[in-house]
Formats: C-alpha cells, structure tokens, sequence
C-alpha cells in the first residue's frame, strides 16, 4: 500500500495533511497547505515504492554490518574476507534505481 502522504510530502515537503483511510479521495488539507491534484499525487507513487524498497534494502544491510561490526574494532585485525565482505555491504545500493532492482539484491555471503 503507498503511504499518500509521503507521495504528497514529495512533492511539498511542508505541506500538512491528514488522510482518511489512506484513500486518496480523502485528503484533508490544513493551515493554508495548497491542495495538490489526485494526478500529481499518484505520479509521486512509483518514487515512494521506490523510497520503500530502499528503505527495506538500507535495513537489512545496516543489521548485517552491525552484526560484524565487533570485527572492526580496534583491537581486533579485521581478515581480508571480512573486510571484502563488508564493503560489499556498504556498495549493495550502488546503482539500484527501481523497486525491481532493489527487491533482486543478492547479499553477499558472509565469510
């Protein structure tokens, strides 16, 4: 389900805005905010999704890297393995532009 409100608040970061239901004929706009049309709105859809996925894939790494971060303390020698390892993680998002790309990451193994 896309958040209307983030796909609004792409397009009017300030704009303030209550949805029923999250049911794009229910918007209320408040103190002043500038209605936006239905079209404009639902245009902002894919870059949310997109937004969404990025968010899921961000998450999932940064538990990995938090998971082996013990490994880059300073009294620790990190191995080669685990510092490869690592940096794949910290380039997973490298070049991901569509949900499709994103929901296709395959992590890398680690060592």
């Amino acid at each position: 389900m896309i958040d209307i409100i983030k796909a609004i608040q792409k397009i009017n970061p300030n704009a303030e805005v209550s949805v029923d239901d999250n049911d794009i004929n229910q918007i209320t706009w408040h103190n002043g905010t500038t209605p936006i049309s239905k079209s404009d709105i639902e245009a902002q859809f894919p870059a949310v999704e997109l937004d969404n996925a990025m968010t899921d894939l961000r998450s999932k790494r940064n538990r990995l890297l938090k998971d082996t971060d013990f490994h880059a303390l300073s009294d620790n020698t990190m191995s080669a393995d685990m510092t490869t390892y690592r940096q794949e993680l910290r380039d997973i998002t490298n070049g991901v532009t569509t949900v499709e790309q994103a929901n296709a990451v395959v992590f890398p193994t680690k060592p």
